[in-house]
Order: C-alpha cells, then sequence, then structure tokens
C-alpha cells in the first residue's frame, strides 16, 4: 500500500485531453489490463502509479499479442513507485520505479542467456517510467520519446533468474529528459545491465508553422 508524504506536490488527476499541457496526457491512455496498484508498494499515490502503468502498457506492451515485446511487457510487474526530494540538488525531487520479470525461454539468445535485445527493450521502457511518474507529480509532460541510451551489459542472466529493473530520473528539462537504469539478479544482487537513457518532447506539427 502507498504510503503518504507531506513534502510531494499531488495535484489532482488529470482528466483532460487537451494537447496544451501535455503532448501525451497519461490520463487519456487505456487502462492497464491486470494491474493492482494497491500491490505496489511507494510514497506516490494510487492513481499516478496507475497512469505510470497506463502509459508503460500502452507503449511498452500494446493491445495484441502480435506486437513485438507483449509477453515479456505483460509480465513485467512494477513493485515500487516513488518520489523523493533529492538530498544533493536543492528544490530538486527524484522519481524512482522497480520493476521485476523472471527470465523465461522466449527471452534467451542462441547461447541460452537473457538476449541483449530483451535487456534493451526492458531498459528503454522501464527507465522511461520515473520520468513519467515526476512529470505526474510535478505537472509537466514526462511522456516523450527515446532520443538514445547507452547500455552497458556486465553479467549473463539464465533461465528462471528474477530481473530487479531500478530506474531514476536525473534530468528533466523542457525538451530533453534522461534516466538511468540498473537491472540486477534480485538474489544474488549482481549487476547484469545498466545504462543511461535520453528522452525529447517532438515538437507538435502545427508549433512548426
Amino acid at each position: 500500500m502507498s504510503s503518504s508524504n507531506s513534502r510531494l506536490h499531488t495535484p489532482a488527476a488529470s482528466t483532460s485531453t487537451s494537447t496544451s499541457k501535455h503532448w501525451v496526457d497519461p490520463a487519456a491512455l487505456p487502462p492497464a489490463p491486470s494491474i493492482d496498484v494497491t500491490t505496489i508498494s511507494g510514497n506516490v499515490p494510487d492513481y499516478a502509479k496507475q497512469l505510470v502503468c497506463n502509459v508503460f502498457h500502452a507503449y511498452g506492451v500494446g493491445s495484441s499479442d502480435q506486437q513485438f515485446g507483449y509477453a515479456l511487457g505483460r509480465a513485467t510487474r512494477f513493485v515500487d513507485m516513488s518520489v523523493e526530494h533529492s538530498s544533493e540538488r536543492a528544490g530538486r525531487m527524484e522519481g524512482t520505479t522497480v520493476a521485476e520479470v523472471a527470465v523465461t525461454k522466449h527471452m534467451l539468445n542462441g547461447a541460452g542467456m537473457l538476449h541483449g535485445g530483451c535487456v534493451t527493450y526492458l531498459i528503454d521502457n522501464c527507465a522511461s517510467t520515473p520520468l513519467v511518474l515526476l512529470g505526474i507529480m510535478s505537472g509537466q509532460n514526462g511522456v516523450g520519446v527515446t532520443q538514445g541510451m547507452n547500455v552497458l551489459f556486465h553479467a549473463p542472466a539464465p533461465i528462471g533468474t528474477v530481473l530487479r529493473i531500478i530506474s531514476s530520473s536525473i534530468s528533466m528539462g523542457s525538451r530533453v529528459m534522461s534516466a538511468r537504469c540498473e537491472i540486477v539478479d534480485k538474489a544474488s544482487g549482481r549487476v547484469v545491465a545498466s545504462a543511461f537513457l535520453n528522452k525529447m518532447q517532438p515538437v507538435p506539427p502545427q508549433s512548426r508553422l
């Protein structure tokens, strides 16, 4: 269950579909299926957790089992979502999300280890979520599109490994935002992969005229 934190800015859940404030409004996306946000720990309200899951499922999972990453996305579960005031940057907040997924047969490469493409998929979609969360909690657009990422592979992960994907925001500007991510073996704590992700806010076509 989520706990309250009076220091956090907790705006009312948005129901507007206007694009004047958000290029993509998380509240306008369909609800993520089979998600019980009350099982996700963290200090943000349940509506914010739901909106983050909505964005993750809309872009990282999709609505058809014919779409890339559908099975992996549906198997990935968030276990914590939090926003804290940074101890190093006065007046700044940092969003953090933690997700988990077990390595299954369809995630393996020819050597029987977690495929690098699966790692990149998980990083792209999971590392985006702390930015979405921070945007929801601060009244900004945290969705955007991926501009680039730098991924380091540290150790293999065989079938049955439970991956813990820890992502946190770094910076959030009006056009460019960044996050970091670590994928670790939950049982051993060994780092499987780490990455930095850059996202950008697309310019609406009408603003270019």
